[in-house]
């Protein structure tokens, strides 16, 4: 949603685009997993008495719709992209098939992962650690608005000190926010290293692909 209070904002939606061409040009194979807080959050619906799984599932199609819009964009920057969703939709997207989706990648077509796990009371984190391992994905990418792993909200306290390296058992017992618990003990489970970096930076998840230093690694 860039600086806007909801929805999609065209500048942020072709940054976005601009840094997938970036490393999708390069032969990377690329899969993305998509959030819908822009545009509905299942957790904050619950809050005030809407059913927690119907929550879950608007906030999955809100996934969706972001897939599409970002599908749009990258190709008209020539990238080749397709959306899977968990989710059965076939008028709109493919439905997820592993098989499908690793063929796209081998022939070097960006895959967006829309719809979550396509089950409720599981977040976009543990959706993007589990198709990682689905896909046996190198490395998981966590972009956000800060420059990675604080001991505590650098939004809050001023004196965060930042982390840029750490192992997932202490994030686990540290319970650090960076994602969901469920999330961060899945990709422990199967050694899945994680990068928290800043994607308001330009370059910066083309710096993480090509080994520099970036916001902060999670691993064993």
């Amino acid at each position: 949603m860039g600086n806007q209070g909801f929805g999609i904002s065209p500048d942020m939606i072709q940054y976005v685009a601009d840094e997938i061409r970036s490393i999708a040009k390069t032969g990377i194979q690329l899969a993305i997993v998509v959030g819908g807080g822009n545009i509905f959050r299942g957790i904050a619906a619950s809050s005030y008495n809407m059913d927690r799984t119907s929550a879950d599932h608007m906030g999955m199609l809100a996934t969706v719709i972001n897939s599409l819009a970002l599908q749009d964009a990258l190709e008209k920057k020539d990238v080749q992209t397709r959306v899977q969703t968990a989710i059965s939709m076939n008028e709109v997207a493919e439905p997820y098939i592993l098989r499908r989706a690793v063929r796209h990648l081998e022939k070097g077509r960006v895959v967006i992962f829309a719809a979550g796990t396509g089950s409720p009371y599981f977040t976009t984190d543990t959706a993007a650690v589990l198709r990682a391992q689905e896909i046996h994905a190198d490395i998981l990418l966590k972009a956000t608005k800060v420059d990675g792993l604080y001991d505590r909200d650098p939004d809050i306290y001023e004196d965060a000190e930042f982390i840029e390296t750490i192992s997932y058992m202490e994030v686990l017992e540290r319970q650090l926010k960076v994602m969901d618990m469920t999330a961060i003990s899945l990709a422990m489970e199967n050694d899945l290293p994680l990068v928290v970096f800043n994607l308001s930076h330009a370059g910066s998840m083309g710096a993480v692909i090509s080994g520099k230093t970036v916001g902060s690694r999670i691993s064993n």
